[in-house]
């Protein structure tokens, strides 16, 4: 079993449950979890079983498939209320990933849009709603991949931040997934791969992704992306997003701003990798974004072989994400194309003018 074979996440209506790949056991093993209730599925996304913003939305969406039929309700109005019920627990499991909300705004709209129907009727359609939006989501990986590739010459170094492949979505991904896709081009392509503390999403995750399809790369410390970027050895930046704002401000993984600001300096483009799911118009600036603020033994637990890396009773603050301002992003690689600046006026003009 390896990656290039397999969906990160499946739902399966006839047991009724989700499986997905535990990213928590990676690198060390491929392990698959079983999921059947909303209670574990909630764990899962709050654990960082699964993460990414694309993945954490399409959970949802499978997590309300598998609410719509584990609901023992008699009549569609109590089967809705309990829709409902699922969908605000869901809500609160990750509050940054507007991907999250996105996937549970547009299956509960299909279920309160049910009148007169069978509840095994609308049972079948949530599944294949939620089957829709995976297939959506491969599909778009696709099309931004081949769109950031050509920003690529046929030998290039790039720094990539966290994790943004096909763990982070159903499959292939979105800046990992440029890479990918230029690296199957046949372009020759190395990768910096900032390790990503406090949960080493890049040097566990990011880098068994580049090992599964052969892709060159070497792991370096967060901080020594600066150095690199200095030198002159990098030709661009590619992360993800988990929320852009209408400005153009990116929500990100923590130590994303303090990149994107080196390669600002030393010239070098930042890209940023999204769907029209993850740019949230209703946020009008980073500012107004809600960050997610973790536990502090994920800084702290940390060893230097057997031995803590700080004192005991040491106190940490971990926020989840920071904001990259939009004046730092040279463009955003969607499923629609580039989107240069200004991001206020030409992020609306391109979905405006893109398919629904």
């Amino acid at each position: 079993m390896c990656l290039s074979t397999m969906r990160t996440i499946n739902y399966h209506p006839e047991t009724p449950s989700l499986q997905m790949i535990d990213q928590r056991q990676l690198p060390a093993k491929l392990d698959v979890l079983q999921l059947n209730t909303i209670d574990e599925v909630i764990h899962a996304i709050r654990d960082m079983a699964v993460r990414g913003a694309p993945a954490i939305g399409i959970t949802a969406a499978f997590a309300l498939a598998l609410a719509a039929r584990l609901s023992d309700a008699d009549d569609l109005d109590g089967w809705k209320q309990d829709l409902g019920d699922a969908a605000q627990r869901l809500s609160e499991a990750r509050p940054t990933a507007v991907n999250l909300r996105w996937a549970i705004d547009r299956m509960l709209g299909l279920a309160t849009s049910f009148q007169d129907i069978a509840l095994d009727s609308a049972r079948d359609k949530m599944d294949q709603l939620a089957q829709r939006m995976a297939d959506e989501d491969v599909e778009i990986n696709r099309r931004m991949a081949a769109h950031g590739a050509r920003l690529l010459e046929a030998r290039a170094t790039v720094i990539h931040h966290c994790n943004t492949g096909a763990l982070a979505a159903v499959d292939y991904g979105t800046a990992l997934g440029v890479i990918r896709y230029a690296h199957e081009s046949g372009k020759s392509i190395h990768v910096l791969v900032d390790e990503t503390r406090p949960r080493l999403q890049g040097a566990r995750l990011t880098a068994w992704e580049l090992e599964q399809y052969g892709i060159s790369y070497d792991v370096i410390c967060d901080s020594a992306s600066g150095f690199f970027l200095q030198r002159g050895e990098v030709d661009a930046v590619f992360v993800g997003a988990d929320r852009i704002a209408a400005n153009g401000d990116v929500a990100n993984k923590i130590g994303t701003y303090m990149l994107a600001l080196a390669a600002r300096d030393s010239g070098v483009p930042f890209y940023c990798v999204a769907p029209r799911s993850t740019f949230d118009p209703d946020v009008a600036q980073g500012a107004d974004i809600s960050i997610e603020q973790r536990q502090a033994s994920e800084v702290l637990a940390l060893r230097l072989g057997e031995r803590p890396i700080a004192p005991e009773g040491a106190s940490a603050r971990n926020p989840a994400f920071d904001i990259t301002p939009y004046r730092l992003v040279e463009a955003f690689v969607t499923e629609y194309g580039l989107i240069h600046p200004p991001f206020i006026t030409n992020i609306p003009a391109t979905f405006k003018e893109g398919q629904p």
